[in-house]
């Protein structure tokens, strides 16, 4: 009888776990594991860990994984997308895109007190838009509605809804000042509801705690001692993904603001006419109260130039008096304002605007202002830490922050001029043909340069359409050295060489936003001067010019208007396209998913931080698997699941991260991340992620538009990072094993390439073998309990 074949030997190290995150647009766990049959092991229905069902209990089974890793797939799509409503949020995506700018300042080097600036200064916009959005309620449901629309008795009568409010009916609502306080309750509503959202939000994300992953490691037990860690990069800090304090008290002061510019739209409009009557207690009233909402106004700024956010520590402090008295003493001035406005004044007729022009005209410089002031914070913080991959030479802040006072402006005067344009009639509102004065001229103004400044595009949308093509011809040679040993064809090759020329549009979105800031920087400055200088419509202001002229202008302001609303519907349904539908989600869910992986710490109405329920749950999963078991670990993520692995890794205690490998691909760690947040993303900080990792590889393609190398170079003897770009298509033409052509790729379906395999296996022979655990075996195992690992 021939001798018992011995087992084989066990594949060196020991117990490995692959924990895969998925990326921009979500996947299935099914999809993600290769298998139907799938168990929750920790998590709820928002994001979860999954495992196969036969994997469930691995831990149990070692033996069963000694050819390679017990996969796991975490989920996380359900805390950016859901149902059609949540689309709801795009209608705040100025907000989102202004507390982008806060995370978009250069890397700073001994210059503390710019960084304070820079975040004051974003703070400060991030006000602004507050107001600006509040102020367009006001002028829709005070002065378009209540003031002009109810005081024409040719605009009430064709709107039989607003009839009660009439000022030819004589009754109880005809005067101005109940009018206006009866109005203000639709923005104070609105108040409300922001509040509402960030509040719940708030709940769900900032005001959870993140674990202690140092006391949950457990390094000790690891028989490796836990390192003293005093410098850490901000996405390594313990407060980093918990901005419970700030965005308190930010929505405590952007609450307080908004009310109070209720109080003064409605309050202001009375106190006017007091001035002009006879009656001193009402005067004496109306200068009182103005001075105490001028008072509030000036509390309200000084909250938000208070620096509230601390990374360092968990700073789990509320200032109660803050976020309840200062809200709760704005809504009491907004009540008292529109009791003040009820009193019975005899008399009084509306007639013309209320004086929104103006209020628009200040909130617009001083949006222009606090830019230039941004942009001079941002160069001064970028020439200290020069950088060439940076995007915009460190504007990209000031930029972003300019682009979204573009945003707010069009979204809220689009909304204007269609209220406008519906209480009008067949009239243009601001001509004096219609029942009604119209809105702002400054809103007609900004509406009317939307037509040059897309005409402005067409240049630099051609000069680059024009450039790739010509990338494409250029790369048709490349690509066929790229296979050497296939026959070429011209077809094929061109369809290649034109996905990586496309991909490489990626590279010119710095040049383009810069072109379209400096185009709207100039053209917003021309529709104030224009408003401001003519204080009449563009079609009214030259109506004596030549006739080109005119008839330019009139189509100009027409096409504007419709332009604005048209893009208004299309950006609602687009976006609850996006949020419905998964392939829509690739393409238009990639700037959102950016946009909401940072913390609110310049607007607390932006939509919510994924990433600071995200974070937390990888950090707690890689901490507590490697403290169980003592085993490796492999996290791979792709496309934005490699930037919450690497935010994850960050936070990890050191004894861990020795344990951890990092796996990235379709990652747009350095092309998107590096160039525009060079603060928490720049070059210094991925080589100090390579440092302390102790193993790290990156998989890219040339026909990928968001994934690249994150180009750290290697030190210390490490292996580069960066692994030489993945063939796409992996087979060139038909061949005996391939013999229908191959799709290109790009950003998608990096594990279908063997290299990936390849490198995971090389990642885990390189980590230390698995420390000896004794098992528990009254431990209960793992289970779908369906609790957050976060």
């Amino acid at each position: 009888m021939p001798p018992a074949t011995p087992d084989p030997a066990p594949r060196r190290g020991g117990a490995a776990l692959e924990l895969l995150v998925h990326g921009v647009g979500g996947a299935t766990p099914q999809d993600m594991l290769g298998d139907p049959r799938t168990v929750r092991i920790t998590g709820d229905t928002t994001a979860a860990v999954y495992r196969r069902t036969d994997d469930a209990d691995a831990e149990q089974h070692p033996e069963r994984y000694e050819d390679g890793p017990v996969p796991e797939a975490y989920c996380w799509s359900n805390l950016t997308s859901g149902n059609g409503a949540r689309a709801l949020w795009l209608l705040l995506l100025p907000f989102m895109v202004v507390n982008l700018a806060h995370w978009m300042r250069p890397t700073a080097r001994g210059r503390s007190r710019t960084v304070r600036l820079y975040g004051m200064l974003v703070r400060l916009i991030a006000l602004s838009l507050t107001a600006l959005l509040v102020a367009a309620a006001c002028e829709v449901a005070l002065d378009l509605t209540a003031w002009q629309c109810a005081g024409s008795a040719r605009c009430s009568g064709d709107s039989s809804w607003i009839g009660f409010l009439s000022a030819a009916n004589d009754g109880w609502w005809s005067q101005p000042g109940r009018r206006l306080s009866l109005a203000a309750l639709l923005p104070a509503a609105l108040m409300g509801l922001l509040w509402y959202l960030s509040n719940r939000t708030w709940s769900a994300y900032e005001a959870q705690r993140p674990p202690n992953v140092t006391t949950t490691a457990q390094p000790g037990a690891a028989g490796e001692p836990e390192q003293q860690e005093t410098l850490r990069p901000a996405l390594g800090r313990p407060g980093f993904w918990y901005g419970r304090r700030l965005v308190a008290r930010l929505r405590a002061a952007h609450t307080a603001a908004g009310f109070l510019v209720i109080a003064a739209a409605v309050a202001g409009a009375a106190a006017r006419h007091d001035r002009g009557a006879d009656v001193p207690a009402l005067e004496v009233a109306g200068w009182a109260l103005e001075s105490v909402l001028a008072v509030m106004g000036v509390f309200v700024v000084a909250v938000v130039f208070r620096r509230g956010r601390s990374e360092n520590v968990l700073d789990n402090r509320v200032d109660r008096a803050v976020i309840t008295w200062l809200p709760g003493g704005s809504l009491v001035l907004l009540a008292l304002s529109m009791l003040y406005a009820s009193w019975s004044r005899p008399g009084w007729l509306s007639h013309g605007t209320l004086p929104g022009d103006t209020a628009f005209q200040v909130l617009t410089l001083a949006q222009g202002a606090l830019v230039v002031v941004l942009a001079v914070a941002a160069h001064l913080l970028h020439r200290r830490a020069r950088h060439a991959r940076t995007a915009l030479y460190g504007m990209g802040g000031p930029a972003v922050a300019l682009l979204a006072c573009a945003l707010g402006g069009v979204m809220t005067g689009g909304v204007a001029q269609r209220v406008a344009d519906w209480l009008d009639g067949p009239g243009t509102p601001g001509v004096g043909e219609g029942p009604i004065t119209g809105p702002p001229v400054l809103l007609s103004w900004q509406a009317s340069v939307i037509p040059v400044l897309l005409l402005l595009l067409l240049v630099p949308l051609g000069v680059l359409g024009v450039r790739t093509w010509r990338t494409a011809q250029d790369l048709a040679g490349r690509v066929e050295a790229d296979y050497p040993e296939e026959r070429p064809d011209p077809v094929r090759t061109r369809r290649i060489a034109g996905t990586r020329a496309r991909a490489g549009l990626t590279d010119a979105a710095p040049a383009l936003l810069g072109i379209l800031c400096a185009a709207t920087l100039l053209l917003g400055a021309g529709a104030v001067a224009g408003a401001r200088a003519s204080g009449e419509v563009p079609v009214v202001a030259f109506d004596k010019a030549h006739p080109v002229v005119e008839a330019a202008v009139d189509v100009a302001q027409t096409l504007g208007s419709w332009l604005i609303g048209l893009g208004f519907i299309l950006f609602v349904t687009w976006g609850r396209r996006a949020y419905r539908d998964a392939s829509a989600r690739r393409t238009i869910g990639i700037l959102w998913d950016v946009g909401t992986f940072w913390p609110r710490a310049a607007h607390p109405f932006a939509p919510p931080c994924y990433a600071e329920r995200a974070v937390p749950d990888l950090t707690w999963r890689m901490a507590s698997w490697t403290a169980n078991t003592g085993g490796r670990l492999v996290i791979s993520g792709h496309s934005q699941g490699s930037v919450l692995a690497a935010a994850a890794v960050w936070q990890l205690p050191a004894a861990t991260r020795r344990r951890v490998a990092l796996l990235t691909y379709g990652s747009p760690l350095e092309r998107l991340y590096g160039r525009w947040f060079p603060a928490y993303f720049g070059p210094a900080q991925l080589r100090a992620l390579d440092g302390e990792l102790h193993c790290w590889r990156n998989l890219w393609r040339h026909t990928d538009p968001i994934g690249g190398p994150v180009r750290v170079p290697a030190e210390d003897g490490k292996p580069q990072v960066d692994r030489e770009a993945l063939k796409d298509p992996m087979v060139y033409g038909r061949t005996d094993t391939h013999p229908l052509p191959e799709p290109v790729l790009g950003h998608s379906d990096y594990q279908a390439d063997p290299v990936f395999a390849e490198e995971r296996e090389e990642l885990l022979d390189r980590l230390p073998p698995a420390l000896p655990r004794q098992r528990d075996e009254s431990a209960t195992p793992q289970g779908s309990s369906g609790r957050s690992s976060g």
